[in-house]
């Protein structure tokens, strides 16, 4: 593995305040929750587009896993690729306005394709959201305040999650899907020009006191250079695996207590919201805020948190779609919804510390493209596609089909808790070696 030179440099005065720092992360976490809205909003509404638009099951999971998740994926990387070299706020900003507009437009459609194409312009436009925001928070906070600011950045997620879905399944039990991707797709537009105007470049290293001699080194550099870490290999699948699980439930979770409870949109997206946002945000914070603490006396916490809380989620998480009283199920949800977000803050932590800093936004999203095509593009689409199978072959029906489908995939959770155990035992080592790296 090789990595170009870094320099030391001595700045005399702080550029930035804490207050303004502060104020940086916050903004950038709102735009990863208006991300985060405008991505899953569609599981809540999932279930009436279906209804309208007489989908199937594979045709929703395709919406919400391939269109979405392969632009996503794999436009992240030359974005990312831009970021390393560009304005990272600008970027955002435009990449930001894309995708809030796209939303918008996905109240336009009248069919399945036209639908595809509005959920895969999202998709090109949310590819240009985390990885820059990750580059730009690791110069905005030190190395070892790094996986609590990123834990609070991802707290989008659960706050996304909340919002998509009290917004969406109320508006859509009262004034129908269309008029929920119009609603929550408009602010986003002002929220970039807010971004673009008040949110300042920090030069690149400056939470280090460092700066990179190289302006850009080629991706295969930057895969060659991480996948050269046995800690990242590990976390990066743990996190894939995850998502995997995660993303198909999420997608699927409105669907599933409609068709098995009978509930309507409205109290879906507020049982789902309440739980995945509170519990969810608790799990997201603290799991940064913890790896932090203990990390500081033994690195390989930031693996092992996460680790377990997989383990432990798992009999929850499958429990989830095996009673038939909808409050009990509901209760179960809340353990897997707070655990299996422990991994975010130390996952992405530790891929900063782990990257040179001529490439974090480009390893950011190699981690991203390894999670989103392994768990945004396989996840909901193999629950829909597996879904469709049973029903189709063994004369299940649709609530029965995806519960099963539900539970197999949940299974999952158990090869995230085996990859974040051995990424817990490299990760010391690998951390010495990007120290003696940046040194020489």
């Amino acid at each position: 593995m090789t990595e170009p030179s870094e320099q030391a440099t001595h700045t005399q005065q702080p550029l930035f305040t804490k207050g303004y720092t502060r104020y940086v992360l916050g903004v950038l976490t709102i735009v990863y929750v208006f991300n985060f809205v405008d991505r899953q909003i569609l599981a809540i509404l999932a279930q009436s587009i279906k209804t309208d638009l007489d989908l199937s099951d594979t045709q929703i999971g395709a919406l919400s896993g391939v269109a979405f998740g392969i632009f996503y994926a794999t436009l992240g990387i030359p974005i990312a690729r831009l970021a390393d070299k560009h304005s990272r706020v600008t970027i955002i900003s435009v990449c930001l306005a894309l995708w809030s507009a796209m939303t918008a437009l996905s109240g336009q459609a009248t069919n399945f394709v036209q639908l595809l194409i509005a959920r895969i312009g999202v998709g090109v436009g949310e590819a240009g959201g985390s990885p820059p925001s990750h580059s730009l928070i690791a110069d905005y906070f030190p190395t070892d305040a790094r996986a609590s600011a990123l834990g609070i950045y991802a707290l989008g997620i659960p706050v996304g999650i909340l919002f998509g879905n009290l917004a969406g399944g109320w508006i859509d039990q009262f004034f129908g899907w269309r008029n929920a991707f119009l609603v929550v797709g408009i602010p986003g537009i002002a929220l970039a020009i807010l971004l673009k105007m008040t949110v300042k470049e920090p030069p690149r290293g400056y939470s280090e006191g460092r700066t990179p001699t190289v302006e850009q080194i080629p991706f295969s550099e930057v895969l060659k250079t991480m996948w050269g870490f046995k800690s990242f290999r590990h976390l990066s699948m743990g996190a894939a695996t995850q998502a995997f699980v995660g993303y198909g439930a999420i997608a699927w979770m409105p669907s599933f207590l409609i068709r098995t409870h009978g509930m309507t949109t409205g109290e879906v997206g507020t049982a789902l919201g309440l739980i995945i946002g509170i519990a969810g945000g608790i799990g997201t914070f603290f799991g940064g805020v913890l790896a932090d603490r203990f990390g500081a006396k033994d690195v390989r916490y930031y693996m092992w948190i996460p680790a377990y809380g997989f383990l432990i989620a798992a009999p929850f998480s499958i429990a989830v779609y095996l009673f038939d009283s909808l409050y009990i199920a509901l209760a179960l949800y809340i353990m897997p919804a707070l655990l299996s977000n422990l991994y975010t803050g130390p996952t992405f932590g530790m891929t900063q510390s782990l990257a040179p800093l001529a490439m974090r936004a480009a390893a950011s999203a190699l981690l991203l493209f390894i999670i989103n095509i392994i768990g945004l593009v396989f996840g909901p689409t193999t629950v829909g596609v597996m879904s469709d199978v049973f029903q189709n072959t063994l004369g299940m029906t649709d609530v029965e089909s995806l519960r099963i489908a539900l539970m197999i995939c949940t299974c999952i959770y158990f090869v995230s808790f085996i990859n974040y155990f051995f990424a817990s035992k490299h990760l010391k080592k690998d951390l010495e070696t990007v120290q003696s790296m940046a040194a020489s």
